[in-house]
């Protein structure tokens, strides 16, 4: 653990508004950092009578929140477990060396001056993140674009939403989500296309889970060439073929037509280009994309009726659309069904796109990407040119698009970019084609991150690194997947020298010599400032209107409840919808249909390359785990990587669950001879659920946590021509066997160097547990004791067993340090599983006891310690303890609940409790086995 460092007080002004000077201990109301469903979050804050440092007590959910109405999932649930000290960026550095604020601000500030005077202003750049408050994207756009003189800002927010925002644009003229999460729950039918909401939005999939209790006759479709948790509830499951989503909407438009289901009158009076969308579609028979989409053509007919019977009927998508080369065409496709039958505008109807990070909303608001201004205006647009430079009095203003995040890199591996200022984001683990990225930082004259954490893959490449504040700290808003702004409200003062975002930008504006549009004092003036732009100018031609919260002042402010954009005088309560009374942000004031053909992903699979890589999030971890990463309460329902295989495959090529594979790209293969290029190596596990020739992989894993698990070395810089969107859902990939002849697991009780970890084992990850750290690992090192021993010398007794069989060399080793576990190591032919539970047990104690030393040598844990793999984080239920408890007749989630607790409290469980419910009656065994024998599509 690091040292203690205090938080000496609460900043009074901005935070004791928070509590309203209630006595101790005091509620704080804040949001939560982490997806798009913009929870919020109840603090209980403990104020010493002493006057100590403020501690944070426990953590629930608003129950006066419309997004969660009370509810978290687990890793809102932990927030306080990941919101310690341990981990975090304390001081500024240069050239990782500790200075002081002056001296680092004046450092950036200087150098950009001098490349900007050298080069002009298109050769510095900032790349920022959907983790920043919507007051530090403000600053941050408003210095590179009003100042500097650049569009070259992008942020995160391009790998996740842009996509969604280039189709709605193209739609409704305007960056604007048209419905709300009520929508969810009114629907006659909602089809999640690319999205495991159950996982990835989780108190969201919750609400509707039980919306469709209340209303048994809602219909539930989910699209995906996966099965997910997310098709739990659901009535129909389409896995198509990766990337065909065009094909089977514009299917969908040409059945409405087939079947007299169009809404003529809603087509003729508010929308144009009908006709010309309807011509590309009318070949897209139920034959057709049946055959295209490789799935049966009875559920393509199912589908389509569901839809066109439906009176109120919700698309939900996000990164399985999005994230395409053709992502803007495959929402459009979506949207153009929506226009045609009229769902659209009213309750329990519309093409949702569900937001990915908790403020990627709030980022697009103010300008966050390249190829837009401030309050949703268009950089290519001369009257929002002179809208924008007018409103903030500027010296410039861009009249052309910035380099989006793909070609933002690409320059800066070409040297024209010289200067880059990296935000709250990890681009080294979260973009494609790692190996460029790592070699363009590496070439980048001058390199500047800030961050909240003291280590990642990004922050290795810095010349000098920025200490930002973290959630309980930070003080602004954020916007949902719902148009919904919240406040995220400080309630901790900076820890060390850390500042916010803002401060730090603005400190570097002044250094620069821009003293006059950045002496902000409190995130409200900033709020105040944004909120007026929406409405400067407006006269209602813009769907993005604060104009009722330009003249906030700083103690509503502190007290702002959430509220739905637009905010006028006509709303000012906000707005649930948009597009009630079918008139839109265009030139006529219609909604555009787009004529679309489908297109195929940019990199094909081939015989060097024949699987098709997918990849995504899992429940407990968020993008690279700096903060979920940090406790065991998230780590140990998925513990490390693994690529998805069906059985089929693993068959066909020789391969075993738990084999380890080597991972190979054309574009890793480029790199595979450069110092940046690590092999991508993991364990496979094999999933019937899978389509035959399609794997899918985690994107969590880094440098930082594991040798060989950072898969944006696998893919491409292919992205969407309109949106810039990288593809990160398809990779063209090759699989080799990895036959490592020793496999193990190491508990320890401080984290061990991860160069001794590369040196000792080809493959290693590393996870939290609550005594200490656990790290697998896959080697052909036989000396690898030996070098611990050498390397770990405070270790003052080793004890080991040996036992040779015809199955391969059984190792258990462990070693005391003053008669205390400090380290434990078994190591077998094949991958040993100790009990988590019973190595803390162990770890814990101050001496151990005779028969447990004994039992470590015999590998042998106590029966009371065989709980098996984590199911349930909040409880710390594991799989073998449900098994056991359906045998015994509990053989519903609700009768688990009541034996076993697990799934009574974020709910984030459930559908592996539905899964393992099934798994583990005759009937679920039946089914199970069934779908091992073929593959998961079946072909028309």
């Amino acid at each position: 653990m690091s040292a203690h460092i205090p938080r000496s007080s609460i900043v009074a002004t901005e935070n004791d508004r928070a509590f309203d000077c209630q006595p101790s201990p005091t509620l704080a109301k804040t949001t939560c950092p982490y997806c798009g469903v913009g929870c919020g979050v109840d603090v209980q804050v403990e104020k010493p009578a002493d006057g100590g440092e403020y501690r944070l007590n426990q953590v629930n959910g608003s129950s006066d929140h419309p997004a969660n109405f009370g509810r978290l999932c687990v890793k809102g649930s932990k927030l306080l477990e990941t919101n310690g000290l341990e981990g975090r960026l304390l001081s500024p550095k240069i050239q990782g060396q500790d200075v002081d604020w002056q001296q680092a601000t004046q450092h950036v500030a200087n150098k950009f001056s001098q490349i900007i005077a050298e080069h002009g202003p298109g050769a510095v750049a900032f790349y920022v993140s959907g983790q920043l408050l919507t007051e530090d994207y403000y600053v941050a756009n408003k210095l590179m674009k009003g100042y500097i003189g650049t569009a070259n800002i992008d942020t995160n927010s391009r790998l996740c939403m842009s996509s969604a925002v280039s189709a709605y644009k193209r739609a409704f003229g305007a960056d604007a989500v048209p419905c709300n999460y009520e929508d969810l729950e009114l629907a006659d039918l909602i089809v999640f296309i690319g999205s495991n909401a159950a996982w990835t939005h989780p108190v969201l999939f919750q609400r509707i889970e039980r919306a469709k209790k209340l209303n048994p006759a809602m219909k539930i479709v989910t699209i995906d060439p996966r099965q997910t948790g997310t098709g739990e509830i659901a009535d129909l499951h389409l896995a198509i073929k990766s990337g065909t989503d065009t094909a089977l909407f514009n299917g969908l438009l040409h059945y409405l037509k087939q079947h007299n289901k169009l809404d003529q009158n809603y087509i003729d009076a508010n929308t144009e280009g009908f006709d010309a969308a309807l011509d590309c579609a009318k070949q897209w028979t139920l034959e057709k994309v049946a055959q295209v989409c490789d799935i049966p053509l009875i559920d393509v007919a199912k589908f389509y009726a569901l839809f066109a019977d439906s009176d109120k009927a919700v698309s939900a998508y996000t990164m399985g659309v999005n994230q395409s080369s053709s992502g803007t065409d495959k929402a459009n496709s979506i949207i153009n069904c929506h226009l045609a039958s009229g769902k659209l505008g009213r309750e329990g109807c519309g093409p949702f796109s569900l937001t990915g990070q908790p403020n990627a909303m709030g980022g697009r608001e103010v300008g966050g990407l390249a190829n837009m201004l401030a309050a949703h205006m268009d950089i290519d647009n001369p009257q929002h040119q002179q809208i924008v430079q007018s409103y903030w009095q500027s010296p410039a203003i861009p009249k052309t698009i910035g380099m989006k995040a793909v070609d933002m890199f690409d320059e800066v591996h070409k040297g024209n970019i010289k200067a880059i200022w990296i935000m709250a984001t990890n681009p080294m683990v979260s973009m494609p084609n790692r190996g460029k990225i790592a070699s363009a930082l590496q070439k980048c004259e001058f390199v500047v991150v800030s961050d909240c954490v003291a280590k990642n893959d990004t922050l290795a490449m810095a010349d000098v690194v920025l200490p930002a504040t973290g959630w309980s700290e930070k003080n602004g808003t954020v916007t949902n997947s719902e148009r919904r702004i919240s406040r995220q409200r400080g309630i901790l003062s900076a820890p060390g020298l850390a500042k916010h975002d803002w401060q730090i930008i603005c400190d570097v504006a002044k250094a620069m010599g821009f003293e006059q549009g950045f002496n902000y004092l409190n995130p409200s003036e900033i709020f105040r400032e944004h909120a007026g732009l929406t409405a400067y100018k407006n006269h209602g031609l813009r769907a993005l209107d604060l104009s009722a919260l330009q003249h906030i002042s700083e103690k509503e402010y502190d007290r702002l409840k959430p509220v739905q954009w637009p905010i006028n005088a006509n709303n000012r309560s906000g707005t649930q919808r948009l597009f009630t009374d079918g008139q839109f942000y265009t030139a006529s004031k219609k909604a555009q249909f787009i004529a679309l053909q489908p297109k195929a992903p940019e990199v094909a699979t081939s015989a060097d390359f024949p699987f098709v890589l997918n990849s995504g999030r899992i429940r407990d971890q968020w993008h690279t785990m700096t903060r979920t990463g940090k406790t065991a309460e998230l780590t140990g329902h998925i513990d490390r990587a693994f690529v998805h295989m069906h059985p089929l495959d693993a068959k066909q090529n020789g391969i075993c669950d738990g084999d380890f594979l080597e991972i190979t790209s054309a574009i890793s293969q480029k790199h595979a001879q450069t110092e940046q290029h690590k092999k991508v190596i993991m364990p496979v596990k094999l999933q019937p659920q899978q389509r035959t020739g399609e794997l899918f992989a985690p994107i969590h894993w880094s440098g930082t946590n594991s040798s060989s698990s950072a898969i944006a070395a696998l893919y491409s810089d292919a992205s969407d021509a309109v949106s810039g969107q990288p593809e990160l859902k398809h990779s063209a990939v090759n699989v080799k066997l990895c036959n490592y002849p020793l496999h193990g697991q190491l508990f320890t009780r401080k984290k061990l160097d991860h160069r001794l970890l590369n040196q000792v084992a080809e493959y290693w990850s590393e996870i939290a547990i609550d005594q200490g750290y656990l790290v697998y690992f896959a080697s052909d090192n036989a000396e690898m004791v030996s070098e611990l021993q050498v390397n770990l010398p405070l270790c003052t007794e080793w004890f080991s067993s040996r036992q040779k069989t015809e199955l391969g060399d059984k190792r258990n080793i462990f070693a005391l340090r003053d008669g205390g576990l400090d380290l434990a190591l078994f190591w077998d032919s094949n991958a040993p599983q100790m009990d988590v539970n019973w190595i803390n047990s162990l770890l814990q104690q101050t001496a151990l006891l005779d028969e447990q030393k004994s039992a470590l040598l015999r590998a042998t844990p106590d029966p009371a310690f065989a709980q098996g793999r984590l199911i349930c984080s909040c409880f710390k239920v594991g799989e073998n303890t449900i098994v056991e408890a359906i045998k015994q007749g509990c053989n519903s989630v609700d009768k688990l609940g009541d034996e076993l607790k697990c799934g009574t409290n974020c709910g984030s469980c459930k559908t592996e409790l539905k899964q393992l419910v099934k798994s583990h009656t005759y009937e679920g065994n039946i089914t199970i086995l069934d779908a091992e024998l073929k593959p998961l599509q079946t072909g028309t």
